[in-house]
């Protein structure tokens, strides 16, 4: 095939993934609307219905990674450990150094089933984004604005929420607010130098308030915080575009399970608990980039049929009528018909550049530029 027919191809792949990712998010987030009408009648089987409406949205993004690039993902973790990850509430800490890191924490979910329940701590602007800040809306996703004098309450409030959730559920968080950058680390740096904290080589501080408050709200409902760091091997840089490609890319995941009677009640005691832990977590890292290795057991999680039948579900139900459409435009020829295809394309491809963008790195946070300097937590 010439390179033209190439591009060509894997263009035409784009819209299409994006057409059905968008459409069948679209009809999801119409019928979590109506679900409104349960929660005053039934609150827990509202939350149930939504976790798997929910599943149907976020395992076409882990169907990408795990099906259309073929992605592996290496577990390093504790045997004793490895059979009570889906079989508990815990709170993940997640490291921030990758476009799709985010989209590995899903992975991770879904190898243990709890993809459709996990809870996120997300910035306010998120929630008004159609399909996936709308999903998360009726997830009851934790919210805030970045600005921890307006975020306490709302939050406490939101987490308290969680205390009677009736599915297991995992609580995704970036300890550290926002992705690593060379510049962002040297801001970070800077602030560790003023308040005289250790510094870190590979991570960014972490933001201690949002943590202890988490920890203090969900005690005695979560049973575990999972510490995890990320890598790819061979220093690749993986990128949502690449996984639309279809490249196939290599992670290797630690989770280290940490009960959370070890984490301390006090918020001060917490802070230099997790501030201890991200010394830890520099040294996994120093210890992986000089062996390409964590020092635990690697363990490959199966892999589950349900991402791929969800979408295999939703192409067959959306693509007939979009072809059917197609060809009633070509066979009719009119100038009315023929602009309404070219708009479908223009969507389409704005669609793709959309879901690009809301992973790229330069469109992070604006923690780190000098007016923010003094906002590090």
């Amino acid at each position: 095939m010439d390179i033209v027919g190439f591009l060509k191809s894997q263009f035409i792949c784009h819209l299409l993934i994006c057409y059905i990712f968008i459409v069948s998010g679209l009809i999801i987030n119409f019928i979590q609307l109506f679900t409104l009408i349960l929660w005053p009648i039934n609150k827990q089987l509202f939350r149930r219905i939504n976790c798997r409406l929910a599943y149907c949205i976020s395992s076409q993004m882990v169907m990408l990674l795990e099906w259309w690039s073929g992605t592996d993902c290496t577990l390093y973790t504790d045997p004793q450990s490895y059979p009570k990850y889906g079989k508990e509430n815990a709170i993940v800490i997640l490291n921030h150094n990758f476009e799709i890191d985010f989209l590995c924490g899903w992975n991770f979910c879904e190898r243990f089933g709890v993809l459709g329940s996990a809870k996120v701590l997300a910035k306010k602007e998120l929630s008004y984004m159609p399909i996936i800040g709308w999903m998360w809306y009726f997830l009851e996703i934790v919210f805030c604005k970045r600005k921890w004098e307006e975020d306490r309450k709302t939050v406490m409030q939101k987490l308290l929420n969680l205390r009677d959730y009736p599915e297991n559920f995992w609580f995704l968080i970036h300890c550290e607010g926002t992705r690593f950058t060379e510049q962002k680390h040297q801001i970070s740096m800077q602030v560790a130098e003023a308040k005289g904290l250790p510094k870190l080589k590979y991570h960014l501080l972490p933001r201690t308030k949002g943590f202890a408050v988490t920890v203090q709200c969900l005690r005695n409902v979560v049973s575990a915080v999972y510490d995890s760091t990320l890598n790819f091997r061979n220093n690749e840089n993986p990128t949502l575009l690449g996984v639309l490609n279809g490249k196939k890319y290599h992670a290797d995941l630690y989770v280290g399970r940490i009960p959370l009677e070890e984490v301390p009640e006090d918020e001060q005691e917490c802070s230099n608990w997790l501030h201890k832990l991200y010394q830890e977590k520099d040294a996994f890292q120093e210890e992986y980039y000089r062996t390409g290795a964590y020092p635990a057991v690697p363990i490959v999680p199966p892999r589950r049929p349900w991402t791929l039948l969800n979408w295999l579900f939703w192409a067959l139900l959306l693509l007939y009528p979009l072809f059917k459409l197609l060809v009633n435009m070509i066979n009719s020829g009119s100038s009315l018909t023929l602009a309404s295809f070219a708009f479908v394309i223009v969507m389409a491809s704005v669609g793709v550049r959309w879901m690009i963008g809301v992973t790229e790195i330069n469109r992070g946070s604006t923690y780190g530029n000098n007016d923010n300097k003094q906002k590090q937590k």
